[in-house]
């Protein structure tokens, strides 16, 4: 899989240039998707994430938008400083490292640098992953046999060097073949070797707190417990 760039009047584009279709500036405009009745699903999340149906196949194009006391100020817009620091383009990189590393991520298909004065506004185009659900939406119902495979998956990722600052119920799924995926790699990164997932497993652990439901506390205790 291979990276490539193209300019537009309004946009740089990063997108992998293996696909039969190549994608333009418009493949990161949710309104312009709307207008080709290609939207099948309005997908959860902070900014617009859209579910597609593409030229390439199922994707998911999400917006890049702010959290916190930003969000009123500054909404989907954030400081200029170089296309190759932007979200976007930083995001689809890593996810491009993953996949080379053969870890169970969304495959990326295109980013935009969209340049506004003194900031600019970006977004994220990957394949979309078919019959998964959320972690927080099944967690109460997982075997000790699905348990460990999460664990197992999550080792494989802090073994690599990833950082994940938003490990969370939401942004682990489980697919019908009992496969799981991690999602969700803004602000992420990888470091040389292996980390430290204390922080992370925590993390993921307040997210599961925040549900109904405590059939899940076993499961976790007993295999993701260890990976601190």
């Amino acid at each position: 899989m291979n990276a490539g760039m193209t300019v537009s009047r309004k946009a740089l584009i990063l997108a992998d240039s293996t696909l039969a279709a190549a994608p333009d500036a418009r493949w990161l405009v949710p309104q312009w998707w709307k207008g080709q009745g290609a939207v099948e699903a309005e997908l959860g999340g902070r900014g617009v994430a859209l579910k597609l149906s593409t030229p390439v196949g199922p994707a998911v194009l999400r917006r890049y938008h702010r959290g916190g006391w930003m969000a009123p100020l500054l909404g989907d817009r954030y400081l200029r400083l170089g296309a190759d620091r932007s979200r976007g383009f930083r995001e689809f990189r890593l996810l491009l490292r993953l996949v080379e590393l053969k870890l169970p991520v969304p495959r990326p298909l295109a980013a935009s640098f969209e340049p506004a004065g003194g900031f600019y506004r970006a977004g994220l185009l990957t394949r979309f992953i078919p019959e998964t659900r959320a972690l927080a939406d099944v967690a109460d119902e997982l075997s000790g046999a699905d348990w460990r495979r999460l664990a197992g998956v999550l080792r494989r990722f802090f073994r690599a060097g990833l950082v994940h600052p938003d490990l969370n119920a939401h942004n682990l799924l489980l697919d019908a073949s009992g496969q799981w995926h991690v999602l969700d790699f803004d602000r992420a990164s990888l470091s040389a070797g292996p980390v430290s997932a204390g922080p992370m497993i925590r993390r993921l652990e307040r997210s599961l707190r925040k549900r109904a439901g405590t059939d899940w506390q076993a499961g976790f205790e007993s295999e993701l417990r260890a990976l601190e």
